[in-house]
């Protein structure tokens, strides 16, 4: 299983992508599933791309994921410029969205962890509200210090699913560090999503999501919060891809000797 995946993860800059569409993706990971198979998903966009370049361990939790979508469009013309065809972008939100309708459709179970209590209720609700016949069976807020308690808890509920509201990036390290003791085939992350199923933030309008402006619009929601990650983090992205792309270029010509 693990080898069929990984055939399709290309080398790029320190990490890999998956050169795989929403459907593809969506066939694999049932594939997992109903082989009772064990799979940390990952997406990567330009701030975890800055991120894996300073953080070592989380280099390496990234690049041992059977599946790397490319969440940004960031990542797609980057890809392009390294001659590498990723053939769309996979979001973790429509990611999430899509495997909704599956456990609806095949029966998977869903645990849901992470986000405030209050904002994780609504998005529940919301939940139920737009999939009637899903099996949430059960969540639990991000706020907590017993792993082991919370380990036992999802292992309880039997999921099929295991979706984390956590930053990056600690969803990664938590699904990392905890992925073995939990009986869950598929657990991915999905940042702030519930924030916005719960209504509490605005998804950018589907144009902006085709130009690639979805940064921005987050950006001009909480410019204060996010002009960091946004506006220093996509600088410094493209001095990464920059660089890599000389160093390319001179490896190719055997200038780096």
């Amino acid at each position: 299983m693990k080898s069929e995946l990984d055939t399709h993860k290309v080398r790029f800059l320190k990490t890999y992508v998956s050169c795989l569409t929403m459907e593809e993706t969506v066939e694999r990971i049932k594939k997992f599933i109903n082989n009772k198979c064990k799979l940390q998903h990952v997406v990567i966009n330009a701030a975890k791309i800055v991120q894996l370049y300073k953080d070592e361990k989380l280099r390496k939790i990234i690049n041992s994921c059977p599946i790397i979508n490319a969440d940004g469009q960031s990542i797609i013309w980057a890809a392009k410029l390294f001659g590498i065809k990723v053939p769309e972008r996979v979001t973790g939100i429509d990611l999430m969205y899509r495997l909704f309708k599956e456990a609806e459709v095949n029966g998977y179970k869903i645990y849901l962890l992470g986000a405030k209590s209050d904002v994780l209720e609504k998005a529940v609700s919301r939940i139920k509200e737009l999939y009637p016949n899903i099996q949430i069976v059960g969540y639990h807020h991000g706020y907590f210090t017993n792993d082991e308690e919370i380990i036992k808890d999802i292992n309880s509920k039997n999921p099929d699913i295991l979706m984390v509201a956590m930053s990056s990036p600690k969803k990664e390290y938590w699904l990392y560090e905890n992925i073995e003791k939990l009986n869950v085939s598929f657990c991915m992350g999905i940042g702030g999503s519930l924030d916005i199923i719960a209504g509490i933030v605005k998804r950018a309008p589907r144009w902006m999501q085709k130009m690639g402006l979805e940064w921005l619009y987050r950006f001009l929601q909480e410019p204060r919060r996010m002009w960091k990650r946004y506006i220093i983090g996509n600088i410094v992205f493209l001095f990464i891809v920059f660089k890599e792309y000389i160093l390319n270029k001179a490896s190719n010509f055997g200038l780096d000797k």
